[in-house]
């Protein structure tokens, strides 16, 4: 840092002679061993017993802290007085034993960086190391030691696109004159990452307002292009950690997770440790099915009521099954149940998917399904291909009931000494907090699936991480935690079970292939 700020200044010009400096001469005072009232042996001595005094006193008395679950920062008279001592002591030695060391760094600095033959050189290089290609946002600490976590080292590497040519000037002013439609960009350039730095130049002057906290270099733009993301203007990137291992079902994984919270990481690497000392968790696979529920309409409530009975009778259903299957070669139809609302029908399909999460796949099979219907039910008004009774990215009683996606349970028996050690509670503070807190807390407050602690935030972290929808958070963090003494009291046992899962399979599976050991 003293080197950068120094190449800010203006170069002077160092004289071929020069005179070394001491201390003494600087201050006008005695050196230090002049200037103690005892020996400078003894003296020594003093400090030297005064120093390993006060760190085995802190030690011991920071251990008794730890192991009564006592915070650190809470110190009483004889702490703060070891902690001064502790300072006193260690400037001490510092100042008589690196005393040299701390002048040639504060009051001798080498002249070989500020060597006239070196100096243009020199500043070229710091200038080049400072420069800065992102702007900082307003929000975050533009210092030279800190960087903002939209940030990237390929963001920094590059280039920012500069629109200095006319071609590009008149596409921009057509935007903002609305003459030429914005989604239209890469279709007409050819380039898809000159069409987002152009759309992004027209935005900012539409709205008026800056757009350069927003990386653009340093992204595919090719890749996105009509596949999950339409009119882009940039990126952001979210900083991605790595809890575990976790040892599930005898197996170990590290769980990656992509979030910007403070000890989300933290915490669940601790469970994770915990639950690994304890020797692992399991899991069951209850049910795997993926929903989709369409409305349709009737002239009357009886023409409604005759189709109901008419899915629900067992013997169509094959038949159904055939005409459903038929959309895919991973689609198998598992079951249909039907919801009447006057001459309104809703019909909830439920099939599994193979690997795909399967959203698509079991609407091709539900129009495949009403098509057939309307040879025998010509007089049916399909409304809409789903009615909400799937219920997709909502939270919904039939979910949490019904199940959709993955149904899992999943339970491990943590050892009393690893919940005092790890954990650093009691089984008995932890069985009392998650019944008055995660079931009777969450039933006064008239939650719907939210019978836990932040279920939501871990598994929005895994979701943005391994590329599933974040949006699905709101159903598959659907979790009720319970938690009960065991073994005489000694240890707890912990479930969760979770009715809603809803991931892409083949995702999850290569990347836990990659992670897991």
């Amino acid at each position: 840092m003293e080197a950068r700020w120094r190449s800010s200044a203006k170069p002077v010009q160092a004289p071929k002679t020069t005179k070394t400096v001491s201390f003494e001469e600087v201050s006008g005072k005695a050196s230090s061993s002049e200037a103690l009232p005892l020996s400078l042996h003894l003296t020594n001595a003093v400090f030297f017993s005064l120093f390993f005094s006060v760190v085995y006193f802190l030690l011991s008395r920071w251990r008794e802290k730890i192991r009564t679950s006592t915070p650190l920062h809470l110190v009483n008279l004889s702490e703060i007085v070891a902690i001064f001592a502790f300072i006193a002591s260690f400037v001490y030695l510092l100042g008589f034993f690196g005393i040299d060391f701390v002048q040639s760094l504060i009051l001798r600095p080498s002249t070989d960086l500020w060597n006239s033959e070196d100096e243009e050189e020199n500043e070229a290089l710091l200038r080049k190391e400072d420069a800065r290609k992102i702007p900082c946002g307003q929000a975050l600490d533009c210092s030279v030691t800190s960087a903002p976590i939209i940030s990237a080292q390929k963001v920094v590497d590059e280039k920012p696109v500069k629109l200095t040519t006319e071609e590009d000037e008149e596409i921009i002013k057509a935007i903002v004159a609305g003459t030429t439609p914005s989604y239209s960009l890469e279709s007409k350039l050819g380039d898809c990452k000159r069409a987002a730095s152009i759309r992004r130049e027209a935005l900012g002057r539409i709205t008026g307002k800056s757009l350069s906290g927003l990386p653009l270099d340093g992204f595919d733009y090719e890749s996105i292009l009509g596949q999950c993301c339409e009119m882009p203007i940039g990126y952001v990137q979210i900083p991605v950690g790595i809890a575990g291992p976790l040892l599930l079902n005898g197996k170990e994984y590290s769980v990656p997770m992509a979030t910007t919270e403070g000890c989300l990481v933290a915490s669940t690497n601790r469970g994770c440790k915990a639950i690994h000392l304890s020797g692992g968790a399991s899991s069951v696979l209850l049910k795997d099915g993926m929903t989709r529920a369409p409305v349709v309409r009737f002239g009357t409530a009886k023409r409604a009521v005759d189709l109901k009975f008419y899915l629900e009778d067992p013997e169509n259903f094959e038949t159904l099954a055939v005409v459903f299957n038929r959309s895919s070669r991973f689609a198998r139809l598992q079951g249909i149940k039907c919801v009447i609302a006057g001459k309104n029908l809703y019909l909830r399909f439920t099939c599994s998917t193979g690997d795909a999460m399967g959203m698509n796949m079991v609407s091709k099979g539900v129009q495949n399904v009403l098509d057939f219907l309307q040879t025998d039910f010509p007089d049916m008004d399909v409304i809409g291909i789903s009615g909400n009774l799937c219920s997709d990215k909502k939270p919904a009683a039939v979910n949490w009931i019904e199940g959709r996606g993955k149904s899992v349970v999943c339970e491990a028996i943590i050892k009393g000494d690893v919940v005092r050690k790890v954990l650093k509670t009691s089984v008995e503070s932890l069985v009392e907090l998650n019944m008055l807190k995660n079931l009777t807390g969450s039933a006064m407050a008239g939650a719907l699936g939210g019978f836990n602690a932040h279920a939501s935030n871990i598994v929005s972290a895994v979701y943005i991480a391994t590329g599933q929808d974040p949006a699905q958070n709101i159903e598959s963090s659907h979790c009720i935690t319970m938690m009960e003494a065991v073994n005489e009291g000694n240890d707890l046992h912990i479930s969760v079970t979770m009715p809603s899962i809803e991931v892409i399979d083949s995702v999850t599976v290569r990347l836990s292939n990659y992670i897991s050991k």
